[in-house]
């Protein structure tokens, strides 16, 4: 057995983790040597109790054979710490994952990161928030690092897509169960350009300790996390958390004091995170090398209001950069019903407006 498949194999163990596995490595020298050693002594390593040195000794060759087979059907690579494709930024964390899954590819322009985290439910605001932030930094150079979730990761990732941007998503679980199921269409886009990672085995279920675990990788790929929305308890606290402990810069948006899933950022910037209001307040902060360049596809020929006939532009008008009721902009226009829609309708496929839930509109 080679060391990567030693690795590989120490990593199906749950709650080994990269500081206990350096501790067995002190004692034994080889991970192979790991694998080879009576309960005993695996027990003698402090750090290792019983639990965790039966789970050792348990290991069979035919679970690192499943293993490796599960993650080829998967079209998976397999780094480990000791290889020359893992990212340096995550390899120089207290805690690094001895065994990264790989969906995509890591490149060595991806060291220059930057997580955007944030509620999974998240307001209008946080989501238009967290998917032009993403946007504009993909555009000078940064690849935007997330966890796939719903709400602001989700807005974060399609953000850096719609720049063809890269953008790398780090899972709480292995790769036989995507999570949140909804976003498997996403996670194949973000592979195609960029990377889905995970620490954990290819069948490990989404657990619910399994997250805090996974936001130390995502403010360990990353030069600063951007904080967008969240609650008090939120997971995005903890990956703030993470980034501090790893030196990493902390950056939050301030939102309105009497939303729940602003109280989190608002904690944020009075214990000293830098706040923003836009992407120059965070490009500052750090100087790229070169910004790489990104190819823009616009999605349509722009289109000017003067070329809107006078109905249109009449209903233009009653529509802002903020949501607004359709039954608002019926009553202060004085269109009916009809025509409203009629009217919405073409300025939908001038990708000059969208609807959004909630009988509500929104300029593009």
């Amino acid at each position: 057995m080679t060391r990567q498949e030693a690795l590989i194999c120490l990593n199906l163990v749950p709650d080994l983790g990269t500081i206990r596995l350096n501790k067995l490595l002190q004692f034994f020298g080889k991970p192979e040597n790991i694998l080879k050693a009576p309960q005993d002594k695996l027990i003698a390593v402090s750090g290792i109790g019983q639990k965790i040195a039966g789970k050792i000794c348990s290991l069979k060759k035919e679970d690192l054979t499943r293993e490796l087979g599960s993650a080829k059907k998967l079209g998976l690579e397999i780094i480990t710490i000791n290889d020359k494709g893992y990212p340096e930024n995550l390899k120089n964390i207290a805690d690094p994952p001895i065994v990264l899954y790989v969906k995509g590819e890591l490149r060595e322009e991806d060291k220059n990161s930057l997580a955007i985290v944030g509620s999974r439910r998240a307001s209008y605001y946080g989501l238009s928030c967290a998917e032009k932030f993403a946007g504009e930094l993909s555009g000078k150079g940064f690849t935007v690092v997330s966890g796939m979730a719903r709400g602001i990761d989700a807005s974060a990732h399609k953000g850096a897509l719609k720049r063809r941007g890269r953008t790398i998503a780090v899972m709480g679980s292995g790769f036989n169960h995507i999570y949140p199921p909804e976003n498997r269409e996403l996670c194949e886009e973000i592979a195609a350009n960029g990377a889905v990672v995970s620490e954990f085995p290819v069948d490990r279920e989404p657990w619910k300790l399994n997250f805090p675990r996974r936001n130390r990788v995502i403010s360990g790929l990353a030069k600063g996390v951007l904080v967008v929305e969240a609650a008090k308890n939120s997971g995005a606290l903890i990956t703030a958390d993470f980034a501090l402990e790893q030196g990493r810069e902390v950056f939050a948006l301030p939102g309105k004091i009497d939303s729940c899933t602003s109280f989190g950022t608002n904690e944020l910037l009075k214990q000293g995170a830098k706040l923003v209001s836009c992407a120059d307040d965070i490009i500052e902060e750090f100087q790229l090398p070169a910004a790489r360049k990104i190819r823009v596809s616009s999605g349509a020929k722009d289109i000017l209001k003067s070329d809107l006939d006078s109905q249109e532009s009449l209903m233009y008008d009653f529509i802002s950069a903020q949501p607004v009721l359709l039954d608002e902009i019926m009553e202060k226009s004085g269109v009916n019903i009809p025509q409203a829609y009629g009217l919405i309708l073409k300025l939908e496929m001038k990708k000059l407006i969208r609807r959004l839930p909630g009988q509500q509109l929104i300029r593009n």
